[in-house]
């Protein structure tokens, strides 16, 4: 009988043994309650629990990579948009994680998709979709400070996609094409100030020296018998020929 119960209490202590040893890897935590109350947070490694006194709830401190589904967002000039992103968080504090909130992984999401409607409400469709660093910065500082009252540390936020309808793809469409249009107006423009201003040098170098205004008219005059024309009219300067009238009314 006394062998019995000995074996019986050795027995019964390494069953409680068993029940009791709890290893948590590198990326782990545990919570640990004692009586329903916060006692702990312990890990990694090894470490014991009392059985039925002292309950553990584990928690992953890796980074959670979570998928905001496409939402509806109406923006500051009252375009309708469907805007999905990607939401990069990890724990930073078990006790917080799991004492002030029931599910933080649920509560996140949520969380996440009203701050991506709210913030992007806030531009207009022309930020939206040249000035996507900023906003995702702006949704990362708003959605961290919510969180942070969770124990969770939101690391990275990326805006994925921003879907159109057809008719405002094709309005932002006609708007390139115009805008492209406009730039080429503009530069044929210069181009033609550029070279007026060019010409009006030139023009004030020639009237300064007439001999330098007859040698353009010769080479011009060179130029044009070049080409294959069967008529060539060639405007002849006064200077050229007021002295041959001169010394034909002289001889006459």
């Amino acid at each position: 009988m006394i062998f019995n119960f000995g074996t019986g209490v050795i027995l019964l202590v390494v069953i409680l043994l068993v029940f009791s040893v709890r290893v948590l890897r590198e990326y782990q935590r545990g919570v640990v309650f004692q009586l329903g109350r916060y006692w702990a947070v312990k890990g990694p490694g090894l470490f014991f629990l009392i059985p039925i006194i002292q309950q553990m709830v584990k928690v992953d401190l890796r980074t959670v990579v979570l998928d905001v589904p496409p939402q509806d967002v109406i923006t500051r000039d009252n375009v309708s948009v469907k805007v999905n992103a990607v939401v990069y968080f990890r724990v930073v504090d078990p006790q917080k994680a799991i004492i002030q909130v029931v599910d933080f992984l649920g509560a996140t999401s949520q969380l996440g998709q009203t701050t991506l409607r709210a913030v992007l409400g806030k531009h207009d469709l022309d930020t939206l979709l040249s000035e996507r660093e900023k906003l995702n910065a702006d949704i990362q500082k708003t959605l961290d400070m919510q969180t942070d009252a969770w124990g969770i540390k939101v690391s990275i936020v990326e805006i994925k996609h921003v879907d159109l309808n057809e008719s405002m793809v094709r309005a932002i469409a006609k708007q390139a094409e115009a805008e492209r249009e406009r730039r080429a107006k503009v530069i044929h423009a210069e181009g033609e100030l550029q070279a007026s201003e060019k010409l009006l040098q030139a023009a004030q170098v020639l009237s300064r020296q007439p001999e330098a205004m007859q040698l353009r008219y010769l080479q011009t005059l060179s130029n044009i018998a070049g080409d294959k024309a069967s008529t060539i009219v060639f405007p002849v300067p006064l200077d050229i020929i007021a002295p041959l009238l001169e010394a034909a009314k002289k001889r006459l």
